[in-house]
């Protein structure tokens, strides 16, 4: 039947576009539009069509003017005035497709069932501006792809207005990262000669790694010493001595003597269960326990939100609200379908320590779906099996009680000199007992890629000591140890320090959200990877060369994760309509101001730390030398525009690209032979002269092609044709 009640109007036809075809399969299905056609399917009153991810993102600055494709200092800063999209070429024929159905006569009502956040709500408001249409829009959200939660989805269907702030963050998201990534990008390139890489987010990332890199090279390893005594049942230990001398001493001091206890405590304690998984935290564990990069992680999810097996996974919330407390509690009984290995465990059912309303803003915690008990997960990659299970395991240890203990601390006097021990004994399992079927399941099924961690427990004590008990004749040994430099960075904890970063500059009651957000840190991680600032060592991450460099010539404030995380607070500000976008865009172009202020201040001899060029001959504008860069031969003087582009318009056609003897011998004659042009006419090579000139500024280029008779002075010219780039 048709869902037309959902609306307090009667529509003609409801198109609803999702954000990928996979979820539109889903909500299609659910609706009833099972008709296929060309890009889009209909039936039962809707139309339901797709993008592909982003259709369309903020065009490159040369499309704004030609002159910004050369790189110029003197262009900088690049602001538009007017922000442009463009559609990328492989996606236009769906974009079309959406086109026409946005525009389509018997269309009143578009419902954005994009993933329900600040990148589904840009995906869909740029393809409904591109495409000028004008039907009002209701926002489809929901945080399951199961068939219970699309149909309340839809019965629940919000005015698309709703989230206008919504997508206000998303947008200065976007153009603050565009405006600081190709002027910063552009300016320390042409500055340094070099290209360098600036983001506003993967810089101050890439400054966690080179931080803590810097650490572990600069340390000195220190040796320390320590003296136990041991007697009765029983070894304590002093603390650390920084002098080897020192503890000689209290080794000769206390051997063979006598020692009294002079305390004993006991303390019963407890440990809560933890909370569900947000995104990072499951990125986290996946790591540490898989070797999961943060992106397998959250591609992994989105495959298994796709199949209805696990709730939205770009979630940044570790709790439920209080509606959701029956549909869990239904749940729980169906835990050991999804994940056999606590088949046999006492699971808890305390539902109600998962519910805080008031923590939940878009989403609610990752959770297994009911959908899961009733598949056939034997079908699923044993990456999504290891997820799927970590996420359902989860929920069993955070329903479970306390882990409770008790704490024995001994202390012991031997000589004036105090020693310690230290030791517990489990009273309640609690959430420990699904903790370890977990860690048993994970060395089965993981054996050799599970990272060793520091389980390491304090002694459980098979002796009673009462205060007054004396220890007689003790035995005195002394070790050896060293102090540990810090810890190269993994994706796990790399992930913990961009959540927590800037944590200290904020008061306590700043809601902060680190560098990025649950949904971007992977793709960060990424970017460093790919641009050749950082590299993966097995589970490490380290920054490489380029990447050290790179912090080494950066101002303080570009590499700031408390600046960041800010700008990541004001962004959530203006989600909750309490900043407006422009003073958010205000700010970043001040920051561009202060960047571009502070290269103009970089003295000459700085600007050629990475000057390893080789000269290539003189600029025939102002005699000054040109240099190779990656894309063109380049006149020193910044003042000059003279440029010769390795690939251009002219020799594009004849296959061809300057090289820097072709380059050497233009500068310096004017002309350079080449032997294997292609005539696209005839299919074949030839060989010409190839001319060059600076008319006005500009490089003309011209062929000319030597007489085979024997006169070779005289040549036949092709006549010449200008290219300025």
């Amino acid at each position: 039947m048709r869902l037309s009640p959902l609306f307090k109007e009667e529509f003609k036809m409801i198109l609803v576009i999702a954000e990928k075809p996979s979820v539109a399969k889903s909500i299609s299905k659910v609706i009833g539009a099972n008709t296929r056609k060309d890009g889009y399917m209909e039936g039962n009153g809707y139309l339901v069509s797709w993008c592909l991810g982003h259709l369309a993102e903020y065009v490159e600055p040369d499309a704004y003017d030609e002159k910004y494709g050369r790189w110029n200092y003197a262009d900088l800063p690049i602001i538009p005035e007017h922000w442009r999209l463009a559609v990328a070429p492989q996606k236009k024929e769906q974009f079309e497709v959406l086109s026409g159905l946005l525009n389509r006569p018997d269309v009143s009502c578009a419902v954005n069932g994009c993933d329900a956040g600040r990148e589904g709500e840009s995906i869909f408001r740029r393809v409904y501006q591109l495409s000028g249409s004008r039907v009002p829009i209701k926002r489809l959200w929901i945080s399951s792809m199961e068939d219970s939660a699309i149909l309340d989805g839809f019965a629940n269907l919000k005015d698309g207005r709703e989230y206008e702030n919504l997508y206000q963050s998303a947008e200065c998201r976007a153009m603050a990262d565009w405006l600081v990534g190709m002027n910063a990008t552009r300016a320390y390139t042409t500055v340094y000669y070099k290209r360098l890489v600036v983001g506003r987010v993967q810089t101050p990332t890439l400054a966690l790694l080179v931080d803590r890199q810097e650490k572990i090279d600069g340390f000195v390893k220190t040796p320390y010493y320590k003296v136990s005594l041991t007697g009765g049942g029983l070894t304590v230990t002093s603390e650390d001595i920084p002098a080897e001398t020192d503890a000689d001493e209290l080794v000769n001091l206390c051997q063979g003597k006598n020692a009294e206890v002079t305390r004993v405590k006991r303390v019963r304690k407890q440990t809560a269960p933890p909370k569900l998984y947000d995104l990072t935290t499951l990125q986290r564990e996946a790591n540490r326990f898989y070797g999961y990069t943060a992106q397998e992680t959250l591609d992994t999810l989105q495959e298994l939100y796709e199949m209805k097996l696990v709730t939205y996974p770009r979630t940044d919330s570790q709790y439920i609200t209080d509606d959701m407390e029956d549909t869990v509690r239904e749940l729980l009984f169906d835990l050991t379908e999804i994940t056999p290995i606590i088949n046999g465990v006492s699971v808890g059912d305390n539902v109600k320590r998962l519910i805080n309303n008031a923590k939940v803003s878009d989403h609610h915690a990752l959770l297994p779906t009911k959908e899961a008990a009733k598949s056939d997960l034997s079908e699923l990659s044993e990456c999504q099996l290891n997820i799927l299970s970590l996420v359902a395991v989860r929920l069993a240890q955070a329903v479970s009680p306390e882990y409770v203990y008790e704490e024995t601390q001994i202390e012991v006097m031997c000589e004036g000199h105090l020693f310690k021990a230290k030791g517990k004994k489990t009273v309640e399992d609690g959430f420990k007992a699904v903790e370890t079927v977990l860690r048993i399941s994970l060395k089965k099924r993981a054996a050799n890629t599970v990272e060793k961690e520091d389980t390491a427990e304090d002694a459980v004590f098979t002796v009673q000591f009462s205060e007054g008990d004396v220890i007689p004749s003790v035995e005195v040994k002394k070790s050896q140890h060293f102090t540990s430099p810090p810890k190269l960075y993994s994706e796990d904890t790399l992930l913990s320090s961009m959540e927590t970063a800037g944590n200290k500059e904020f008061d306590a009651d700043t809601e902060k959200k680190g560098l990025g957000t649950p949904a971007t840190r992977a793709s960060i991680i990424e970017k460093l990877v790919h641009s050749g600032y950082a590299t993966r060592k097995g589970r490490q991450i380290v920054p490489t060369k380029d990447g050290m460099e790179l912090i080494a010539l950066l101002p303080d404030y570009l590499k700031s994760a408390s600046m960041t995380a800010e700008w990541e607070n004001r962004l959530l500000s203006i989600e909750r309509g309490e900043t407006a976008p422009e003073d958010f865009m205000q700010g970043i172009r001040g920051l561009l101001t202060m960047m571009l202020n502070g290269c103009d201040q970089i003295p000459e001899e700085e600007r050629r730390r990475f000057d390893e060029r080789v000269r290539i001959g003189n600029c025939p504008i102002c005699g000054k030398p040109v240099y190779e860069s990656r894309t063109n031969f380049y006149c020193s003087d910044k003042s000059c525009r003279f440029a010769l582009w390795k690939e251009n318009r002219y020799l594009a056609s004849m296959r061809k690209t300057v090289d820097a003897k072709m380059a050497s011998d233009l500068l310096k004659n004017g002309k350079t032979h080449v032997k294997d042009f292609y005539s696209a006419k005839k299919d074949s090579t030839f060989e010409a002269d190839l001319l060059m000139k600076v008319e006005d500024g500009r490089t003309v280029f011209s062929l000319s092609f030597p007489k085979n008779d024997g006169n070779r002075g005289k040549h036949k010219s092709t006549g010449k044709k200008k290219y300025s780039r």
